[in-house]
Protein backbone atom coordinates (compact mmCIF):
# COMPACT_ATOMS: atom_id res chain seq x y z
CA UNK A 1 0.00 0.00 0.00
CA UNK A 2 2.80 2.65 0.78
CA UNK A 3 6.54 2.48 2.23
CA UNK A 4 6.48 4.26 5.36
CA UNK A 5 6.55 1.47 7.98
CA UNK A 6 8.03 1.16 11.62
CA UNK A 7 11.73 -0.68 11.59
CA UNK A 8 11.65 -1.30 15.27
CA UNK A 9 10.82 1.47 16.69
CA UNK A 10 11.07 3.90 14.64
CA UNK A 11 8.98 5.09 11.42
CA UNK A 12 11.08 5.50 8.10
CA UNK A 13 9.96 6.31 4.45
CA UNK A 14 11.29 3.64 2.52
CA UNK A 15 15.20 3.78 3.73
CA UNK A 16 15.33 6.87 5.30
CA UNK A 17 14.37 7.27 8.97
CA UNK A 18 11.70 9.92 9.69
CA UNK A 19 12.85 11.61 12.93
CA UNK A 20 16.10 12.31 10.89
CA UNK A 21 14.49 14.35 8.17
CA UNK A 22 11.71 16.12 10.63
CA UNK A 23 15.32 17.39 13.04
CA UNK A 24 17.56 18.33 9.09
CA UNK A 25 13.81 20.35 7.85
CA UNK A 26 12.02 21.44 10.70
CA UNK A 27 8.36 21.24 10.48
CA UNK A 28 5.47 21.29 9.41
CA UNK A 29 7.25 18.84 6.86
CA UNK A 30 5.64 17.02 3.91
CA UNK A 31 7.54 13.79 2.84
CA UNK A 32 6.92 11.35 -0.60
CA UNK A 33 7.89 8.42 -1.15
CA UNK A 34 8.79 8.16 -4.69
CA UNK A 35 8.80 4.56 -4.67
CA UNK A 36 4.81 4.61 -3.85
CA UNK A 37 3.95 7.58 -6.24
CA UNK A 38 5.29 5.14 -9.38
CA UNK A 39 3.98 2.15 -7.78
CA UNK A 40 0.62 3.33 -7.58
CA UNK A 41 0.68 4.91 -11.22
CA UNK A 42 2.30 1.70 -12.79
CA UNK A 43 -0.43 -0.47 -11.15
CA UNK A 44 -3.22 1.70 -13.01
CA UNK A 45 -1.27 1.53 -16.16
CA UNK A 46 -1.10 -2.40 -15.72
CA UNK A 47 -4.50 -2.77 -15.53
CA UNK A 48 -5.94 -0.94 -18.02
CA UNK A 49 -3.21 -2.26 -20.59
CA UNK A 50 -5.49 -4.24 -22.73
CA UNK A 51 -7.34 -0.93 -23.35
CA UNK A 52 -4.17 0.95 -23.63
CA UNK A 53 -5.45 3.90 -21.48
CA UNK A 54 -4.15 7.37 -21.69
CA UNK A 55 -3.44 7.65 -17.63
CA UNK A 56 -3.73 11.30 -17.22
CA UNK A 57 -2.69 12.26 -13.86
CA UNK A 58 -5.22 14.64 -11.39
CA UNK A 59 -2.65 17.84 -10.88
CA UNK A 60 -5.01 19.55 -8.50
CA UNK A 61 -4.28 16.85 -6.15
CA UNK A 62 -0.69 17.51 -5.95
CA UNK A 63 0.87 19.65 -8.10
CA UNK A 64 4.36 19.17 -7.00
CA UNK A 65 7.01 19.57 -10.41
CA UNK A 66 8.65 16.99 -9.19
CA UNK A 67 5.69 14.83 -8.84
CA UNK A 68 4.86 15.56 -12.11
CA UNK A 69 8.12 14.97 -13.45
CA UNK A 70 8.36 11.49 -11.65
CA UNK A 71 4.88 10.55 -13.35
CA UNK A 72 5.51 11.98 -17.12
CA UNK A 73 8.88 9.80 -17.01
CA UNK A 74 6.42 6.89 -16.41
CA UNK A 75 4.64 7.58 -19.21
CA UNK A 76 1.12 9.79 -17.82
CA UNK A 77 -0.58 12.55 -19.16
CA UNK A 78 -1.89 15.55 -17.14
CA UNK A 79 -5.21 15.85 -16.30
CA UNK A 80 -5.98 19.94 -15.27
CA UNK A 81 -8.26 22.36 -14.19
CA UNK A 82 -6.36 26.12 -14.22
CA UNK A 83 -4.15 28.54 -16.40
CA UNK A 84 -1.65 27.55 -13.68
CA UNK A 85 -2.01 24.05 -14.15
CA UNK A 86 -1.29 24.46 -17.30
CA UNK A 87 1.82 26.49 -16.72
CA UNK A 88 2.93 23.55 -14.22
CA UNK A 89 2.11 20.59 -16.76
CA UNK A 90 3.96 22.24 -19.94
CA UNK A 91 7.08 23.29 -17.42
CA UNK A 92 7.37 19.53 -16.24
CA UNK A 93 7.82 18.40 -19.53
CA UNK A 94 4.48 16.88 -20.12
CA UNK A 95 3.47 16.90 -24.10
CA UNK A 96 0.90 19.14 -25.04
CA UNK A 97 -0.98 16.44 -26.74
CA UNK A 98 -1.42 14.53 -23.56
CA UNK A 99 -3.02 17.47 -21.57
CA UNK A 100 -6.78 17.10 -21.36
CA UNK A 101 -8.19 20.37 -19.83
CA UNK A 102 -11.13 19.96 -17.25
CA UNK A 103 -13.15 22.93 -15.09
CA UNK A 104 -16.77 24.72 -15.37
CA UNK A 105 -15.25 28.11 -15.44
CA UNK A 106 -12.67 28.22 -17.76
CA UNK A 107 -11.54 31.83 -18.84
CA UNK A 108 -11.02 33.26 -22.30
CA UNK A 109 -7.09 33.92 -21.42
CA UNK A 110 -7.10 30.09 -19.69
CA UNK A 111 -8.86 28.74 -23.29
CA UNK A 112 -6.65 30.78 -25.42
CA UNK A 113 -3.44 29.79 -23.98
CA UNK A 114 -4.48 26.21 -24.43
CA UNK A 115 -5.41 26.41 -27.81
CA UNK A 116 -2.55 28.22 -28.74
CA UNK A 117 -0.49 24.99 -26.82
CA UNK A 118 -2.48 22.08 -28.52
CA UNK A 119 -3.54 19.79 -26.06
CA UNK A 120 -5.65 17.16 -26.79
CA UNK A 121 -8.79 18.45 -25.70
CA UNK A 122 -11.25 20.33 -23.35
CA UNK A 123 -13.99 18.69 -21.17
CA UNK A 124 -16.85 21.22 -22.13
CA UNK A 125 -19.42 21.72 -19.23
CA UNK A 126 -21.85 23.39 -20.86
CA UNK A 127 -23.39 24.92 -23.88
CA UNK A 128 -22.03 28.40 -23.32
CA UNK A 129 -18.53 27.15 -22.96
CA UNK A 130 -18.68 25.47 -26.24
CA UNK A 131 -19.62 28.34 -27.99
CA UNK A 132 -16.95 30.71 -26.57
CA UNK A 133 -14.26 28.26 -27.25
CA UNK A 134 -15.43 27.64 -30.56
CA UNK A 135 -15.35 31.72 -30.72
CA UNK A 136 -11.49 31.76 -29.63
CA UNK A 137 -10.66 29.25 -31.55
CA UNK A 138 -11.89 30.83 -34.71
CA UNK A 139 -10.07 34.07 -33.62
CA UNK A 140 -6.70 32.31 -33.18
CA UNK A 141 -7.97 30.01 -37.12
CA UNK A 142 -7.43 27.23 -35.18
CA UNK A 143 -9.68 23.84 -34.70
CA UNK A 144 -9.50 22.64 -31.72
CA UNK A 145 -10.91 19.30 -30.21
CA UNK A 146 -13.14 18.95 -27.20
CA UNK A 147 -14.98 15.87 -25.40
CA UNK A 148 -18.28 16.47 -23.67
CA UNK A 149 -18.60 16.26 -19.98
CA UNK A 150 -21.91 13.83 -19.22
CA UNK A 151 -23.44 14.11 -16.07
CA UNK A 152 -24.90 10.83 -15.77
CA UNK A 153 -27.11 11.47 -12.39
CA UNK A 154 -24.95 8.97 -10.34
CA UNK A 155 -24.93 8.62 -6.74
CA UNK A 156 -21.12 8.21 -5.77
CA UNK A 157 -21.40 7.14 -2.58
CA UNK A 158 -18.66 9.53 -0.71
CA UNK A 159 -18.95 12.81 0.94
CA UNK A 160 -21.67 15.29 -0.28
CA UNK A 161 -18.53 17.87 -1.09
CA UNK A 162 -16.84 15.84 -3.30
CA UNK A 163 -19.44 14.16 -5.45
CA UNK A 164 -19.45 15.01 -9.05
CA UNK A 165 -22.21 13.37 -10.84
CA UNK A 166 -25.49 14.39 -9.42
CA UNK A 167 -27.67 16.19 -11.36
CA UNK A 168 -27.71 18.61 -8.99
CA UNK A 169 -23.72 19.53 -9.13
CA UNK A 170 -22.41 22.19 -10.99
CA UNK A 171 -20.36 19.71 -13.18
CA UNK A 172 -21.59 18.38 -16.88
CA UNK A 173 -24.47 18.19 -19.03
CA UNK A 174 -26.87 15.90 -18.85
CA UNK A 175 -27.53 13.22 -21.78
CA UNK A 176 -30.89 14.45 -23.33
CA UNK A 177 -28.63 17.62 -23.61
CA UNK A 178 -26.11 16.21 -24.60
CA UNK A 179 -27.59 14.96 -27.40
CA UNK A 180 -28.87 18.07 -28.75
CA UNK A 181 -25.37 19.43 -28.81
CA UNK A 182 -24.12 16.45 -31.09
CA UNK A 183 -26.41 17.24 -32.96
CA UNK A 184 -25.56 20.78 -33.54
CA UNK A 185 -21.94 20.20 -34.00
CA UNK A 186 -21.89 21.43 -37.28
CA UNK A 187 -22.67 24.89 -36.35
CA UNK A 188 -19.19 24.83 -34.43
CA UNK A 189 -17.37 24.97 -37.20
CA UNK A 190 -13.61 25.60 -34.71
CA UNK A 191 -14.29 23.04 -32.80
CA UNK A 192 -14.20 19.02 -33.41
CA UNK A 193 -16.49 16.94 -30.72
CA UNK A 194 -13.83 14.13 -29.95
CA UNK A 195 -15.34 11.98 -27.00
CA UNK A 196 -17.09 12.29 -24.11
CA UNK A 197 -16.08 12.48 -20.10
CA UNK A 198 -17.46 11.35 -16.68
CA UNK A 199 -16.17 12.35 -13.75
CA UNK A 200 -18.83 11.13 -10.54
CA UNK A 201 -16.50 12.34 -8.23
CA UNK A 202 -13.79 11.21 -5.33
CA UNK A 203 -12.61 8.45 -2.31
CA UNK A 204 -15.01 6.64 -4.27
CA UNK A 205 -14.57 2.86 -2.30
CA UNK A 206 -16.82 0.99 -4.64
CA UNK A 207 -17.05 0.06 -8.19
CA UNK A 208 -21.31 0.24 -8.51
CA UNK A 209 -21.07 4.28 -8.88
CA UNK A 210 -18.71 3.74 -11.72
CA UNK A 211 -20.50 1.00 -13.23
CA UNK A 212 -23.86 2.62 -13.75
CA UNK A 213 -22.42 5.81 -14.87
CA UNK A 214 -19.92 4.05 -17.57
CA UNK A 215 -23.13 1.71 -18.60
CA UNK A 216 -25.18 4.91 -19.20
CA UNK A 217 -22.62 6.30 -20.97
CA UNK A 218 -22.13 3.43 -23.05
CA UNK A 219 -25.49 2.76 -23.81
CA UNK A 220 -25.64 5.90 -24.92
CA UNK A 221 -22.48 6.58 -27.67
CA UNK A 222 -24.23 3.14 -28.66
CA UNK A 223 -26.95 5.32 -29.86
CA UNK A 224 -25.61 7.96 -31.09
CA UNK A 225 -23.21 5.67 -33.53
CA UNK A 226 -26.80 4.56 -34.59
CA UNK A 227 -27.35 8.21 -35.43
CA UNK A 228 -24.13 8.71 -37.32
CA UNK A 229 -22.39 10.36 -34.68
CA UNK A 230 -18.97 8.86 -34.01
CA UNK A 231 -16.32 9.46 -31.16
CA UNK A 232 -12.83 8.60 -30.40
CA UNK A 233 -12.50 8.67 -26.89
CA UNK A 234 -14.05 8.53 -23.37
CA UNK A 235 -12.87 9.65 -20.36
CA UNK A 236 -14.10 8.07 -17.36
CA UNK A 237 -12.22 10.51 -15.21
CA UNK A 238 -10.82 9.40 -11.70
CA UNK A 239 -12.43 9.21 -8.23
CA UNK A 240 -10.65 5.60 -6.85
CA UNK A 241 -10.64 5.61 -3.24
CA UNK A 242 -7.53 4.81 -0.99
CA UNK A 243 -7.53 3.77 2.47
CA UNK A 244 -7.35 6.43 4.88
CA UNK A 245 -8.29 4.48 8.21
CA UNK A 246 -10.15 1.12 7.80
CA UNK A 247 -11.75 1.35 4.10
CA UNK A 248 -11.55 -1.43 2.10
CA UNK A 249 -11.47 0.54 -1.30
CA UNK A 250 -11.39 -1.74 -4.84
CA UNK A 251 -7.42 -2.24 -6.52
CA UNK A 252 -7.01 -0.98 -9.63
CA UNK A 253 -6.97 -4.63 -11.29
CA UNK A 254 -10.16 -5.47 -9.56
CA UNK A 255 -11.71 -2.16 -10.55
CA UNK A 256 -10.81 -2.62 -14.32
CA UNK A 257 -11.65 -6.29 -13.93
CA UNK A 258 -15.25 -4.57 -13.32
CA UNK A 259 -15.05 -2.11 -16.23
CA UNK A 260 -13.01 -3.17 -18.68
CA UNK A 261 -15.73 -5.33 -20.88
CA UNK A 262 -17.95 -1.90 -20.95
CA UNK A 263 -15.16 -0.33 -22.10
CA UNK A 264 -14.02 -2.60 -24.52
CA UNK A 265 -17.93 -2.58 -26.24
CA UNK A 266 -17.64 1.03 -27.14
CA UNK A 267 -15.01 0.67 -28.96
CA UNK A 268 -13.13 4.13 -28.08
CA UNK A 269 -9.52 5.08 -26.78
CA UNK A 270 -9.54 5.30 -23.26
CA UNK A 271 -8.50 8.15 -20.61
CA UNK A 272 -8.22 8.06 -16.77
CA UNK A 273 -7.57 11.24 -15.05
CA UNK A 274 -6.82 9.38 -11.02
CA UNK A 275 -5.11 11.74 -8.57
CA UNK A 276 -5.54 10.53 -4.83
CA UNK A 277 -5.03 6.65 -5.90
CA UNK A 278 -1.55 7.76 -7.06
CA UNK A 279 -0.20 10.14 -4.37
CA UNK A 280 -2.72 10.30 -1.66
CA UNK A 281 -0.58 7.42 0.19
CA UNK A 282 2.50 8.55 -1.23
CA UNK A 283 2.78 11.31 1.00
CA UNK A 284 2.41 12.10 5.06
CA UNK A 285 2.57 15.45 6.68
CA UNK A 286 5.38 15.77 9.72
CA UNK A 287 4.40 17.80 12.87
CA UNK A 288 6.05 18.41 16.02
CA UNK A 289 4.34 18.67 19.32
CA UNK A 290 4.26 21.78 20.85
CA UNK A 291 2.39 21.44 24.10
CA UNK A 292 -0.08 18.94 25.83
CA UNK A 293 -2.85 20.73 27.46
CA UNK A 294 -5.30 19.27 30.17
CA UNK A 295 -8.86 20.69 30.37
CA UNK A 296 -11.47 19.96 32.74
CA UNK A 297 -13.22 17.68 30.01
CA UNK A 298 -10.28 16.99 27.86
CA UNK A 299 -6.71 16.79 26.51
CA UNK A 300 -5.20 18.74 23.42
CA UNK A 301 -1.81 17.88 22.07
CA UNK A 302 -1.16 20.81 19.88
CA UNK A 303 0.94 20.68 17.43
CA UNK A 304 2.94 22.89 14.26
CA UNK A 305 1.02 21.71 11.61
CA UNK A 306 -2.91 23.27 11.42
CA UNK A 307 -5.86 23.75 9.02
CA UNK A 308 -3.57 26.14 6.82
CA UNK A 309 -1.35 22.93 6.11
CA UNK A 310 -4.05 19.82 5.42
CA UNK A 311 -7.72 21.36 6.00
CA UNK A 312 -9.21 18.15 4.61
CA UNK A 313 -10.14 17.20 8.89
CA UNK A 314 -11.65 20.71 8.91
CA UNK A 315 -13.22 20.80 5.79
CA UNK A 316 -14.66 17.44 5.37
CA UNK A 317 -14.21 15.97 8.84
CA UNK A 318 -11.77 13.91 7.30
CA UNK A 319 -9.40 10.90 9.12
CA UNK A 320 -6.26 10.55 8.76
CA UNK A 321 -4.02 8.30 10.75
CA UNK A 322 -1.77 9.96 13.47
CA UNK A 323 1.74 7.81 14.23
CA UNK A 324 4.46 8.90 16.41
CA UNK A 325 8.57 8.44 14.92
CA UNK A 326 9.02 6.99 17.76
CA UNK A 327 7.00 4.16 19.29
CA UNK A 328 5.88 5.03 22.92
CA UNK A 329 3.78 2.57 25.19
CA UNK A 330 -0.07 3.24 25.93
CA UNK A 331 -2.61 5.31 24.45
CA UNK A 332 -5.30 7.85 25.27
CA UNK A 333 -8.25 10.15 23.99
CA UNK A 334 -7.35 13.18 22.72
CA UNK A 335 -7.82 15.90 20.10
CA UNK A 336 -4.61 16.66 18.21
CA UNK A 337 -5.07 20.55 17.67
CA UNK A 338 -3.14 23.03 15.20
CA UNK A 339 -1.95 26.93 16.55
CA UNK A 340 -4.31 28.53 13.91
CA UNK A 341 -6.65 30.73 15.25
CA UNK A 342 -10.04 28.97 14.24
CA UNK A 343 -12.07 26.48 16.53
CA UNK A 344 -12.28 24.27 13.20
CA UNK A 345 -8.29 23.88 13.61
CA UNK A 346 -7.93 20.09 14.53
CA UNK A 347 -5.98 17.08 12.73
CA UNK A 348 -8.23 14.61 15.01
CA UNK A 349 -10.96 14.96 17.39
CA UNK A 350 -11.42 12.20 20.63
CA UNK A 351 -8.92 10.26 18.72
CA UNK A 352 -7.23 7.27 20.84
CA UNK A 353 -2.99 8.17 19.60
CA UNK A 354 0.26 7.00 21.87
CA UNK A 355 0.79 9.10 24.71
CA UNK A 356 3.05 11.12 23.37
CA UNK A 357 4.75 14.42 25.01
CA UNK A 358 5.88 17.75 23.98
CA UNK A 359 8.95 17.99 21.51
CA UNK A 360 8.08 14.61 19.69
CA UNK A 361 7.33 14.14 16.30
CA UNK A 362 4.28 13.33 14.77
CA UNK A 363 3.11 11.86 11.25
CA UNK A 364 -0.05 12.59 10.04
CA UNK A 365 -0.51 10.01 7.04
CA UNK A 366 -1.94 9.50 3.82
CA UNK A 367 -1.97 13.24 3.18
CA UNK A 368 -0.15 13.30 -0.33
CA UNK A 369 -3.45 14.36 -2.17
CA UNK A 370 -4.94 17.45 -1.55
CA UNK A 371 -2.35 18.18 1.44
CA UNK A 372 -0.08 20.74 0.13
CA UNK A 373 -2.04 21.64 -2.92
CA UNK A 374 -5.02 22.67 -0.68
CA UNK A 375 -2.97 24.67 1.55
CA UNK A 376 -2.43 28.27 2.44
CA UNK A 377 -0.68 31.01 4.32
CA UNK A 378 -3.51 31.83 6.31
CA UNK A 379 -3.04 33.61 9.77
CA UNK A 380 0.15 34.73 8.01
CA UNK A 381 1.86 31.39 7.97
CA UNK A 382 4.74 30.09 5.76
CA UNK A 383 3.85 26.83 3.57
CA UNK A 384 5.61 24.02 4.45
CA UNK A 385 8.80 22.09 3.11
CA UNK A 386 8.41 19.02 0.81
CA UNK A 387 11.49 16.64 0.23
CA UNK A 388 10.75 13.11 -1.81
CA UNK A 389 12.51 9.85 -0.31
CA UNK A 390 13.81 7.26 -3.11
CA UNK A 391 15.31 4.61 -1.15
CA UNK A 392 18.26 6.19 0.56
CA UNK A 393 18.13 9.95 -0.91
CA UNK A 394 16.16 12.90 0.10
CA UNK A 395 15.32 15.64 -2.23
CA UNK A 396 14.14 19.04 -1.65
CA UNK A 397 11.43 19.53 -3.62
CA UNK A 398 9.72 22.85 -2.27
CA UNK A 399 11.66 25.08 0.50
CA UNK A 400 10.06 26.32 2.82
CA UNK A 401 8.77 29.84 2.44
CA UNK A 402 10.32 32.78 4.10
CA UNK A 403 8.50 35.92 5.77
CA UNK A 404 9.65 37.76 2.87
CA UNK A 405 7.35 35.45 0.23
CA UNK A 406 4.41 36.17 2.22
CA UNK A 407 4.25 40.03 1.31
CA UNK A 408 6.91 39.87 -2.02
CA UNK A 409 3.76 40.79 -4.14
CA UNK A 410 2.53 43.72 -1.46
CA UNK A 411 2.49 47.15 -1.77
CA UNK A 412 4.09 49.09 1.27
Amino acid sequence: MHDFRYKGKYLYCEKVKLEDLAGRFGTPLYVYSYRTLIDHYLKLEKAFRPVKALICYSVKANSNLAILKALIAHGAGLDIVSGGELFRALKAGCPAEKIVYASVGKTDGEIEEAIRRGILFFNVESLPELANINRIAAKLNKITRVAIRINPDVEAKTHKFITTGKITNKFGIDLKNAYKILCMRNNFRHIRICGLHIHIGSQITESSPFVSAIKKVAVFILELKRKGIYLEYLNIGGGLGIVYDRETPQTAQRYASKIMPLLKKTGLKIILEPGRFIVGNAGILLTKVLYIKSTPKKKFVIVDAGMNDLIRPALYGAHHNILPLIKVPGAEKTDVVGPICESGDFLAKERRIPKVKEGMYLAVMSAGAYGFSMSSNYNSRRRAEEVMVKRNKVFVIRTRETYADLVRNEAK
